[in-house]
């Protein structure tokens, strides 16, 4: 027990046991217990190779690796051009000594998201102290999102670029908040929302003009990848342009797609398409599972915390395999918004803007698709769920539980090259 106690009194060892008991679950999911499933018909095949990491926007990021940017003043069609250079950069030197496009990726990817968990944990931990720390990078590694850390993708290295980033402008050391500011809009378009966030404290706050200049320099990123788009293809904005062929001329907040996810967790995908209750039994089961959740809560002092709780849990699980992943993007999305609202008082200004300035950038693209992936890479959310969770530990075990079986499922879903989010 001693032994125990002195291992997750170091913050080293904590961050890195979060870190790799999470990768190691996602890795065995993938390269071990997803092989032994029959294929999907509209899936592919998982074997025991780097390719189950390898999914979806994987794609043109190796191709950026191995082929560079193409772009065409056809919008409608797809280029590699959408994608932001950085993470492409970065795997391409270790492309130089020796490492294949999909290690390389997979390295920077990983070993940045490792990075993102340790600064997390000793920003957390000065400002709140070691318990919340804690449960702030056991969200951020256990989140099932947190997959995007370790496939191809730009999750980990964008995370690391941002927690800096802000860590830094809090901390007023406006060189390295410039430096990482710049990094994460080289890496990701959202990356822009840290320019409202510094411009509104260094106003609210009168920082002076060394925080003004650091605000402008983080636009630095994504403004030399828009000169290279001029003189490379005669379009500064092609990153934008290109955008097309993914989402069409959709704009604005989608309403449309939020209402139908909306229809579709209460009475079902069968009877939203139907027009009418062709199903009777999804919307039943989902009145049962509220209004015993309802009387749950109306009768809790009488049953006791502890049969509460447990309830509680049992009827989430029932609500989420009742309606599946739109229930988990609900949740994430508009409970992200509350949960940053609720916590706005207790964490730092300039992460709370930073969480909303995000909010509004991925409520108004027009579509759905992978709005709760990218509400997951808001770190303010990390923030304020580790404080709550340092409140409410009880509350702590169970979720993190769920966020195992969902990184569980998500990881076979994606080894074989089906959506996940």
């Amino acid at each position: 027990m001693n032994i125990r106690k002195k291992f997750l009194a170091n913050s080293l060892f904590f961050v890195i046991a979060m870190w790799l008991s999470s990768r190691l679950l996602i890795a065995i999911t993938m390269l071990l217990i997803t092989p032994l499933f029959p294929t999907p018909s509209n899936g592919v095949s998982a074997t025991f190779s780097w390719d189950v990491f390898y999914a979806w926007d994987s794609v043109w990021y190796e191709k950026i690796m191995t082929a560079g940017y193409d772009y065409s003043s056809n919008f409608n069609e797809m280029h590699t051009v959408a994608f932001f250079p950085l993470f492409p950069l970065l795997s391409r030197i270790l492309m130089f000594v020796g490492f294949t496009p999909k290690v390389a990726g997979i390295l920077v990817n990983n070993s940045a998201f490792f990075a993102a968990l340790l600064i997390l944990f000793y920003w957390v931990q000065e400002l709140y102290g070691t318990s919340t720390a804690r449960w702030a990078t056991a969200t951020l590694a256990w989140c099932p999102y947190s997959l995007y850390g370790t496939v191809i993708y730009t999750e980990g290295l964008f995370l690391l670029c941002t927690i800096s980033a802000l860590r830094a402008f809090d901390k007023k050391q406006y060189i390295w908040a410039g430096f990482w500011g710049a990094l994460s809009t080289a890496t990701r378009l959202p990356g822009v929302a840290l320019i409202p966030a510094f411009l509104f404290v260094s106003w609210k706050e009168r920082r002076g003009i060394k925080a003004y200049i650091a605000s402008l320099t983080v636009g630095l990123g994504i403004s030399l990848y828009s000169l290279y788009c001029q003189i490379q293809f005669g379009d500064a904005l092609a990153f934008i342009h290109v955008q097309k062929a993914w989402r069409g001329d959709a704009t604005g907040f989608a309403w449309q797609g939020w209402w139908k996810m909306l229809m579709q967790i209460t009475v079902g995908l069968t009877n939203w398409e139907s027009g009418y209750i062709k199903d009777p039994l999804h919307p039943l089961l989902f009145s049962i599972i509220i209004v015993s959740g309802y009387l749950l809560w109306r009768f809790r002092l009488h049953l006791g915390m502890i049969k509460f709780r447990y309830g509680l849990y049992f009827l989430w699980l029932l609500l989420w395999i009742l309606t599946g992943d739109e229930i988990v993007k609900i949740a994430l999305v508009f409970g992200g918004i509350y949960l940053l609202w609720f916590s706005r008082a207790k964490i730092p200004l300039v992460t709370v803007i930073y969480g909303f300035s995000s909010f509004a950038l991925i409520l108004n693209t027009g579509i759905t698709p992978s709005a709760e992936r990218y509400a997951y890479g808001i770190i303010s959310l990390s923030m304020a769920f580790g404080l709550l969770l340092a409140r409410y530990p009880r509350w702590g075990y169970p979720i993190m539980y769920f966020f195992a079986i969902l990184m569980f499922t998500f990881s076979i879903r994606f080894a074989r090259d089906l959506w996940v989010a």
